[in-house]
């Protein structure tokens, strides 16, 4: 912990020199996870050329290890600093309903560098409790509790959100879930086609929003330069929400993740083993959403 610590407090600039050395090792010497990069890629751009699919890649372990630094640099940043580096566009959006006492579902992704979002949001006067599936290894779930936890952001493992719920229900706040993961348990997750595959997603969110009648925020998250980041909110869900089909939420939320995607292909996370499941595995598969 404390050589991270020691680290943190390194100018970006020289982190950012760090990150240059590690793209090149990931890239060239220790390979990370290029098969899965580059397959992923491949078939969710199969209208692209293998030197398009080439480029994309560069860049993702670009936007990965510029990640890494920038999140060891978040415990040192300063509220000034991070504010400057993360823009909302549009945070009345949320802020009025948050004025309001409405709590707000977040949908964001593994999309730039979303570890900085939800202190960035605290500072925007829209307080978060972040969701997030617990780290195995004991230190580095310390350490990402430490990060996540900057400014006054509330870290929430995924298994304690319903205690949160009840211990929290009369603080207005953005619960924020990054929700392109893959499902625990994929037969009991919502399918639907998502870049070309047809693709498991957590049916979590958008039974919570149906069942506490919460809005939902699509939050998009664009890469404008080097540690900088404009962040945009889309509304995809508003209660009452009788005469919305099951799944429509959901829906809403894979084609906006889509849609920015496919304008910043290299900021998505693409060495995660999205599509390590499939339909066919299960003899029978679909979630309850209402």
């Amino acid at each position: 912990m404390f050589f991270f610590r020691l680290l943190s407090r390194l100018p970006l600039r020289f982190l950012y020199v760090l990150a240059t050395i590690l793209y090149f090792l990931l890239l060239h010497v220790i390979r990370y996870r290029r098969r899965v990069v580059i397959e992923n890629l491949r078939l969710s751009f199969p209208e692209k050329s293998p030197q398009a699919i080439r480029l994309i890649a560069r860049g993702f372990y670009r936007n990965l290890t510029d990640l890494i630094v920038e999140t060891i640099k978040m415990p040192d940043l300063t509220a000034d600093e991070l504010r400057r580096r993360v823009r909302f566009t549009n945070p009345e959006l949320v802020q009025d309903r948050l004025k309001a006492g409405q709590t707000v579902i977040g949908m964001a992704s593994h999309q730039s560098n979303w570890e900085w979002i939800p202190s960035a949001s605290v500072l925007n006067d829209m307080p978060v409790d972040s969701v997030y599936k617990p780290l195995t290894n004991p230190f580095f779930e310390e350490l990402m509790r430490e990060v996540r936890s900057s400014f006054g952001a509330v870290p929430t493992p995924m298994n304690l959100l319903p205690r949160q719920m009840v211990a929290r229900k009369n603080v207005p706040r953005i619960i924020a879930l990054v929700a392109d993961q893959v499902p625990d348990v994929p037969e009991q997750a919502y399918w639907t086609d998502f870049l070309h595959r047809d693709t498991p997603f957590y049916p979590g969110t958008e039974r919570l929003a149906r069942s506490r009648n919460l809005p939902v925020f699509y939050t998009e998250l664009v890469r404008v330069g080097r540690g900088r980041y404009e962040v945009t909110f889309t509304l995809i869900g508003d209660p009452p929400y009788t005469d919305l089909p099951a799944g429509a939420i959901l829906e809403r939320y894979r084609d906006q993740l889509e849609d920015t995607i496919r304008r910043h292909p290299s900021d998505w996370l693409w060495s995660h083993k999205r599509w390590k499941h499939w339909r066919g595995k299960y003899a029978k598969v679909g979630a309850k959403l209402e």
